[in-house]
């Protein structure tokens, strides 16, 4: 609702329990909905294999479609709440977590949403974090609400939900975190007004990088599909040859069962496979115990051979094909709703900050503090009004910054470029370390806003 800034058919947002439903949000020139039945049988929709979920899902599952802006780049699966206690689990009637799964193998980001004042990773949701294992690099967090408790409160919020996914998500990275509160009422809380601000642009920069990355996560996910495929072909041919021509199947197919984890050791060593492209064991026992090992295949080394050769060869000329088509096409971009609030206008992010300050006002912005900046400059005892780069350098480094920042400054300072610096030249200095220990990032050429009145004519003739 936030992001494409109007409301959806099917949806409701409220405090209690609301939608039970999945609700696949996508652009249409008419606003309407299709019911899940219907939309598994389209074949112009994606969602044709989602009807092995049966009924019970597919009464839970509908398309919400809207002409809006946003829409026309991404689309949105909005999932059910997520439910507390054993009861409401099993009422569901369907597979929640194997939903969820197919879901995540397929679209290009996932956002778990947790709400600051009322942090609970419930059973369910932890089992359903868990059902995204192996998309980890997809899990973003979206730590929602965060107006509603003061910043003391927030810090330990934020400590506890780190903590808390520690438990779930098992991986050694931390996960990107976003705090603010991502709906377009009046903040309760502004003591973090920036924080939020600045939280909320990284997480629209994210998800507007996701239509250019899509045809390169697409050919990651088969080769990621290529790889499972060729270790289950020597999982499933080593089952059926180790299984005896008449008697005693059924306790061959119990023995290797069990073994099944010192199988996976073995067809490490023999095929020199990572430990990580194989499936899980529990899970794999699972499904083994409904199969009959005996009309499993034998290996095919000509299909393995046919499938290392698309690995090694043919993937390298499909990435080179994407990034020429990246170059000759414009930059795909989301746009419109919430994406387009903060592009323009002096409300974008940091306008009016650091490097931008005085961007809009006809006087020097460096002026205020120049009488302060004049001090130092002649107790450095300048030569025909100008330091050296020696005594500037004796100055500038008391900012404590490191050399390759304090160069940068030089660099942007030294306007005429003839290694020293005139009072107007210092007192940029000045202003441009006071930007970077403020926590601002320095600008890569000197906007015509920072240079220094007395060298704006010849630095735009010399442009």
């Amino acid at each position: 609702r936030y992001l494409l800034e109007q409301d959806f058919p099917g949806m409701r947002i409220g405090p209690e329990p609301t939608t039970d439903s999945f609700i696949a949000v996508m652009y249409g020139e008419t606003e309407g909905n299709v019911p899940g039945n219907a939309l598994v049988v389209d074949p112009k929709k994606p969602f044709r294999k989602l009807s092995r979920f049966g009924n019970a899902f597919l009464n839970r599952f509908m398309c919400s479609q809207l002409p809006n802006e946003v829409l026309k780049s991404i689309s949105i699966i909005d999932s059910p709440g997520i439910l507390s206690g054993e009861k409401q689990r099993i009422s569901r009637g369907y597979d929640f977590c194997q939903v969820l799964q197919w879901f995540a193998e397929r679209v290009d980001r996932i956002i778990l949403l947790f709400d600051a004042h009322k942090l609970d990773i419930s059973d369910e949701f932890s089992e359903a974090i868990k059902s995204f294992r192996g998309q980890d690099d997809k899990i973003r967090v979206v730590l929602n609400k965060a107006d509603q408790v003061d910043t003391q409160q927030l810090m330990r919020v934020y400590g506890a939900l780190m903590w808390s996914l520690g438990k779930v998500i098992d991986t050694p990275e931390v996960l990107r975190v976003y705090i603010g509160s991502f709906w377009a009422h009046p903040l309760r809380n502004t003591d973090n007004r920036r924080l939020f601000e600045a939280e909320a642009q990284d997480l629209f920069k994210d998800i507007q990088s996701l239509p250019q990355k899509a045809a390169v996560r697409k050919l990651n996910d088969l080769i990621k599909r290529a790889r499972l495929a060729k270790v289950h072909a020597y999982i499933i041919s080593y089952l059926k040859k180790e299984m005896p021509s008449v008697f005693g199947k059924e306790n061959k197919k119990k023995e290797l069962i069990n073994k099944l984890p010192e199988i996976y050791i073995q067809l490490q060593r023999e095929y020199h496979i990572s430990a990580g492209d194989f499936p899980e064991v529990k899970k794999m026992q699972e499904q083994l115990e409904n199969c009959d090992f005996t009309k499993f295949h034998s290996l095919k080394p000509k299909l393995i051979e046919t499938v290392d050769n698309m690995l090694a060869n043919k993937i390298a000329s499909l990435m080179n094909l994407i990034r020429q088509e990246e170059n000759n096409m414009p930059t795909e971009m989301v746009h419109g709703g919430a994406f387009d609030g903060t592009m323009a206008g002096p409300f974008g992010h940091g306008y009016g900050e650091g490097a931008k300050e005085g961007a809009d006002e006809e006087e020097w912005v460096v002026a205020k503090d120049k009488p302060a900046y004049d001090e130092i400059f002649y107790t450095l005892s300048p030569i025909n009004g100008k330091i050296s780069g020696i005594s500037a350098k004796k100055e500038m480094v008391t900012s404590k910054l490191p050399n390759s920042v304090l160069g940068k400054i030089w660099k942007l300072a030294d306007c005429d470029g003839d290694g020293m610096l005139d009072d107007e030249e210092f007192a940029l200095a000045k202003h441009l370390i006071k930007i970077k220990l403020d926590g601002y990032e320095l600008p890569g050429t000197l906007p015509s806003h920072l240079v220094p009145p007395s060298h704006r004519k010849p630095f735009q003739t010399a442009e």
